[in-house]
């Protein structure tokens, strides 16, 4: 890792608690909890925004009489 910025944050004292257990279970910092969890966060929001987008692109698909490679080899002139 490169250079590390640090935060000051608060948490409630049941959610700290949790977090300092599941540090020492896990055998890592409160800090390695903490970046996992806001890993585990962002990787959570770009997988729902790709299923946003890929809904959208789908739905234009339909409308346009795209519904399988074939048909969109067609539509693309190949």
């Amino acid at each position: 890792m490169g250079t590390a910025v640090k935060k000051t944050i608060s948490l409630p004292p049941e959610l700290a608690k949790e977090a300092e257990e599941l540090a020492r279970e896990q055998g890592k910092t409160l800090s390695a909890v903490v970046q996992d969890a806001l890993r585990l966060a962002r990787k959570g929001r770009l997988k729902r925004e790709f299923y946003q987008m890929q809904g959208y692109w789908s739905q234009k698909a339909k409308e346009k009489g795209i519904l399988t490679e074939k048909d969109l080899e067609k539509y693309l002139g190949k």
